[in-house]
């Protein structure tokens, strides 16, 4: 529809002096026509729709507000790089034990896959205990040694001083 077909005449019984006075004497009549309880129910119709209107619009205007705030709380977000621990090959763990062996004759120190056991029969080895585990913390490069396990003394079943020694490298990857 546009508006040059529009008829614009048909609007104006609605622009007369006279349409006023007829809107007022229905809205007089109305009352008795349509009955006081259809009025009531109507009214009460009304209000709960604009209760609801006003109820909607507000948690609308909370629900944009929230999320504007967690927006930005996720751009504030750093992003955390990803750290993983890979097991060092087992050759490159045999020939450290074995030169650690050499230097630190001893302790018993053997390698299995990705790990180092150092052990010792008795306790007065304990300052060269702590040396090749030291050594082993600086051992190659970018190495990361964690214990798995450890035991010194009474506490201790068969050896007096036992330490299980797991060697990884760190590998530092981009986020997501």
């Amino acid at each position: 529809m546009d508006f040059k077909s529009f008829d614009w005449r048909s609007l104006q019984k609605y622009m007369k002096p006279q349409a006023s006075e007829d809107l007022n004497r229905f809205l007089e009549n109305l009352p008795q026509t349509a009955g006081q309880n259809a009025l009531i129910a109507a009214g009460i119709a009304w209000a709960a729709a604009g209760a609801l209107g006003l109820y909607a619009t507000i948690q609308t205007q909370k629900m944009i507000t929230l999320r504007a705030e967690l927006k930005q709380v996720e751009a504030l977000k750093p992003m955390v790089p990803k750290v993983t621990d890979i097991p060092v090959p087992a050759a490159d763990v045999k020939s450290f034990a074995e030169n650690l062996a050499q230097i630190y004759r001893g302790l018993k120190i053997q390698a299995s896959g990705s790990s180092i056991q150092v052990t010792s029969a008795d306790t007065s080895r304990f300052a060269e205990f702590r040396e090749a585990i030291g050594h082993m913390q600086n051992g190659g490069a970018g190495w990361r040694v964690t214990v798995d396990r450890m035991c010194v003394g009474r506490e201790c079943d068969k050896d007096k001083l036992i330490a299980l020694l797991k060697v990884n490298k760190v590998s530092v990857d981009k986020p997501n």
